[in-house]
């Protein structure tokens, strides 16, 4: 397999870090989209294991204002993922020069995802799949995130987020959990956009997740107009990628094999 290449793409004038593995040309992309504290480096080696399962070319990028990307303003708006989904997604598959896709969404990058492929529809958009989505607030969320924020501050875990978002870690941080932790967060619902998504849907989701719960995944269900199919991982918490990879890289292969088929 081709070794990652990385690189700064200017996607309508920021500068944002990717990760690029090619595969078959004759595949759609999986193009990645990271948790609300991730970023390219913190996929860690699921990229590479990804792309080995499915032999499909990958695209990981960082955010504006996470990893090695450029910085952004605080306080993020309150509907961030929203725009995300409406303009960021497309422009960088632009700015990439991606064709036929399938978005692969963690956390905060799957609301991202399902943004786009319901409310954008995106041509290039074959299918999507999504781990651990959130699609409306949960107080088992937000109280794990207000734990998060507590460990900013008073523990090591910025020192740990910032080996790999540098000068952005205060960015990454106070972005996603001020805007989770805002009051006006907590009506925070993107279901509205789920009938708009009609390509197959593939969720993951541990059965143990601390950010929500497999309501989530019946709502996602219930709500899109295409194929979908769940699978909720026992022993398994909030990174199925890594808790749970084997299970994840096999229902992953296996759905993108449903598509060329």
């Amino acid at each position: 397999m081709t070794l990652p290449t990385r690189s700064l793409l200017d996607v309508r004038g920021s500068a944002l870090e990717c990760l690029r593995i090619e595969g078959d040309s004759g595949l759609p992309t999986l193009v990645l989209l990271h948790e609300g504290l991730g970023c390219v480096a913190l996929w860690r080696d699921f990229p590479q294991r990804l792309a080995a399962a499915t032999g499909c070319p990958i695209l990981a990028y960082s955010r504006a204002g996470y990893g090695g990307s450029c910085a952004r303003a605080l306080p993020w708006p309150l509907d961030y993922m929203e725009r995300e989904g409406l303009h960021g997604v497309s422009s960088l598959l632009d700015a990439a020069g991606i064709g036929d896709c399938v978005l692969f969404g963690h956390s905060d990058g799957a609301s991202i995802a399902l943004v786009n492929a319901g409310a954008v529809a995106d041509p290039r958009v074959r299918g999507v799949i999504v781990m651990a989505p959130h699609v409306f607030t949960e107080e088992v969320g937000l109280r794990s995130i207000e734990e998060a924020r507590v460990a900013f501050r008073d523990g090591d875990l910025r020192a740990k987020l910032a080996k790999y978002h540098g000068t952005n870690v205060d960015c990454a941080f106070h972005g996603w959990c001020d805007s989770w932790l805002h009051p006006d967060f907590a009506r925070w619902n993107i279901e509205h956009v789920l009938p708009g998504l009609r390509v197959p849907l593939l969720q993951i989701q541990g059965e143990g997740d601390q950010y929500g719960t497999p309501a989530q995944l019946a709502a996602i269900a219930r709500g899109v107009r295409g194929p979908c199919t769940t699978l909720l991982l026992p022993d398994c918490r909030h990174a199925p990628q890594f808790e749970q990879p084997q299970a994840t890289l096999a229902a992953s292969a296996e759905f993108m094999r449903s598509l060329a088929g």
